[in-house]
């Protein structure tokens, strides 16, 4: 045990180093230190490495090849930094080493997502019945709601799907707009709607769904609407198409990864409005909510729906009437507790910090776009929250100009292209971004594309 001490001591400096030269390290790795990965590559030992060896190399080699994604200055998606709150209490939880399956087996952590769910649901205004999952992250979120969805609306015609299956099943018409995320279309295929045979509403200059170009409800239908345009930061008009087509019987699901933290915000939850009216909602907490990866989670406005579609059922697994039973609400029976990593998040900010958090955000992206379209380069969208683009001129130039960014390690942003354009995409969603971090950013990129431009 005092050699299995001295291990975790040593991965524990390891590990509180690189969060503390992450700051100020560059953003993307350097060419040698992605080449030096290629160390890796070795046929499996006849015998094993002594333990402590094997850590070293794990830091030398993967600490400088990672992305700082853990920094205050990497916006190419939208991805959250990890609170210190949360890091420490992954490790606990990573030490306690719980399969949060059943309660009975597993009282602490079965408790703590319980817990975590219901503050989710307070902090979003969902029913307080609402049912919910953590998976691990916005694909198996949408995956579980659209489970429940499919189950919902084959339910109301008659048809067991979980017992029938879709052989002979009557049709579904499921909904999506333009811009739906690929996740989304994902989660489809693999529930056999299919991918290719959805039918597409025609979205604004924003990427948001048109509500009067909705089709008629006829049958069974699942309507996926979105919270937060992965591009725009835009949100569909979630509460006129649900006045339109649930009183016809049709099932609205909320693809919200990221958007539906903006309703922890008096100032951005407008953005929102009538989403609560929705009858599913997937989003996650390591994108805004800052918790380490991975962590999605399913919200299902009728429970039983829910668990109908996920509930797993033998003889050894005792389970008690009483509790909540985790591994009844998701497709995987085993999986770690990422309910512990919430929890511990929001009882560190409170719902003061998550809106604070939010506002923050926002403000950034708006300096971020203000910066920019003062130096001359062209803003593509309403900031409507945290997400920015810019083009700095054709799709060539702004593309040349983005690797340069990249390669320059100041800050890290990804390449779009949106309603055909080539744009740079900024996502501020780091707890750790100083307005000192947006202008440093600010000055590379703006350094980096006027010598472009000029050259």
């Amino acid at each position: 045990m005092s050699e299995y001490r001295e291990l975790l001591l040593d991965a524990a400096k390891r590990s509180i180093r690189y969060r503390e030269e992450v700051r100020d390290r560059r953003v993307a790795p350097s060419a040698d230190s992605v080449a030096n990965v290629n160390r890796f590559l070795e046929s499996l030992p006849e015998r094993g490495a002594d333990d402590g060896e094997i850590l070293a190399m794990l830091d030398d080699i993967g600490s400088p090849a990672s992305n700082a994604m853990a920094g205050p200055r990497f916006f190419g998606f939208v991805i959250g930094s990890s609170y210190p709150v949360t890091v420490a209490s992954n490790w606990l939880t990573t030490a306690w080493d719980q399969n949060v399956s059943m309660h009975s087996v597993t009282p602490a952590v079965s408790t703590l997502e319980q817990v975590s769910l219901s503050w989710m649901k307070d902090i979003f205004g969902l029913p307080a019945s609402t049912g919910a999952a953590f998976v691990t992250g916005a694909t198996v979120a949408n995956f579980s709601s659209l489970a429940a969805a499919r189950n919902g609306v084959y339910t109301d015609i008659g048809w067991n799907v979980e017992a029938d299956g879709l052989f002979g099943a009557p049709p579904v018409t499921v909904v999506i707009g333009d811009e739906a995320h690929p996740t989304l279309i994902k989660s489809l295929g693999m529930l056999g709607f299919g991918r290719d045979r959805v039918t597409r509403v025609p979205v604004d200059g924003q990427g948001r769904m048109i509500a009067s170009e909705l089709p008629a409800v006829d049958g069974p239908t699942i309507i996926c609407t979105q919270a937060g345009n992965v591009n725009t930061g835009a949100f569909d008009p979630i509460g006129e198409i649900c006045d339109r087509v649930k009183p016809e019987g049709a099932w609205v699901h909320v693809d919200s990864a990221f958007g539906l933290w903006a309703t922890a915000s008096m100032r951005y939850r407008e953005l929102a409005a009538g989403i609560e009216k929705a009858d599913s909602w997937a989003t996650d907490a390591h994108k805004w909510l800052n918790v380490p990866y991975d962590s999605g989670i399913a919200f299902v406005r009728d429970s039983n729906t829910l668990r109908a579609a996920m509930s797993v059922s033998a003889e050894y697994l005792q389970t008690e009437s009483d509790s909540r039973e985790p591994s009844a609400y998701t497709p995987e029976f085993s999986r770690r507790a990422r309910g512990v990593d919430v929890w511990a998040a929001l009882k560190s900010l409170g719902k003061n910090g998550v809106e604070d958090l939010v506002d923050r955000c926002c403000e950034h992206a708006r300096h971020f776009a203000k910066g920019l379209s003062a130096a001359g380069f062209e803003i593509l969208n309403d900031v409507a929250l945290n997400q920015v683009l810019v083009s700095f001129g054709d799709d060539a130039l702004t593309r040349r100009i983005i690797d340069e960014i990249q390669e320059d390690g100041t800050c890290w942003c990804g390449v779009t292209v949106w309603q055909g354009k080539t744009a740079m995409r900024i996502s501020v969603s780091s707890w750790s971004t100083t307005s000192d971090d947006v202008d440093k950013s600010l000055g590379a990129m703006i350094r980096i594309a006027n010598a472009a431009t000029k050259g």
